[in-house]
């Protein structure tokens, strides 16, 4: 099916949409864009309209296949950028359509593409712009986990910033954007930041942000003074936590 419409016209692709039962009509969506097609695409773009309120299960879908495309292209990128722009979206619309620049950006960097594709840029920035801009702390969430998907080196300083200075739900998913990143990508300004966290220089963090600290500290060849430190923090922690650390010490040592 989806090679029948890697092959498909525009307005036959458009056509099987608009006739399709509603119940069958998710599938023919996710079949569209798996074809990435410039006709396949064109004619999602003329069929979905984010404008309207209903279906919204119907744009999920198109967003979470977008998300999860193994291989995406700068187009399918450029098709959600489009949609969410300047619109007003459902409050779950919105969150899923970030989430997915977000994977899609990561996919699209992997496949060597960053830097050469305007689409890309754009995608970073309307992250990027959209968290500088964000007050409630749900929506900063949603942007770092946008970041998280997207896996990019240059925005460690932002996570960074937001792993200190964020409360509880922020510094959690800036902590575990940072994880995602590739280990030579964990400096050693990550992990004095890190340690920080743990040890609680600056200030008392929750101990799953500690937990999560110290899991970037010890997955990323530690040093003995480093794993010395984290094992004496343990003894003024509570039972469940230090025993959490304890076994993920033991485990890195097998």
């Amino acid at each position: 099916f989806i090679g029948m419409l890697r092959t498909a016209k525009k307005r036959d692709v458009l056509e099987l949409l608009r006739r399709a039962p509603e119940e069958t009509r998710p599938f023919i969506v996710e079949a569209a864009v798996a074809a990435q097609s410039a006709a396949s695409l064109a004619a999602l773009s003329e069929f979905l309209d984010f404008s309207k309120e209903e279906p919204k299960s119907l744009l999920e879908k198109f967003l979470y296949a977008a998300a999860f495309s193994p291989r995406p292209s700068g187009e399918l990128l450029h098709l959600v950028l489009e949609k969410l722009d300047g619109k007003q979206l459902a409050p779950e619309i919105w969150e899923t359509g970030i989430i997915a620049v977000g994977s899609l950006v990561g996919k699209l960097c992997q496949q060597k593409l960053c830097g050469l594709q305007q689409e890309v840029e754009y995608g970073v920035e309307t992250i990027l712009r959209g968290l500088r801009g964000a007050e409630e702390e749900p929506e900063v969430v949603i942007y770092l986990l946008a970041l998280g998907n997207a896996m990019l080196p240059g925005t460690i300083p932002t996570l960074l910033e937001h792993a200190e200075e964020g409360p509880a739900a922020v510094t959690t998913t800036a902590i575990s954007a940072l994880r995602r990143l590739p280990a030579q990508h964990i400096s050693s300004e990550v992990k004095r930041a890190m340690r920080r966290i743990f040890h609680e220089k600056r200030r008392s963090y929750e101990k799953t942000c500690r937990l999560a600290a110290a899991e970037i500290l010890l997955d990323n060849h530690p040093s003995a003074m480093e794993v010395i430190n984290i094992l004496l923090a343990t003894k003024e922690m509570e039972t469940e936590m230090a025993k959490i650390l304890l076994l993920k010490v033991q485990n890195s040592l097998h």
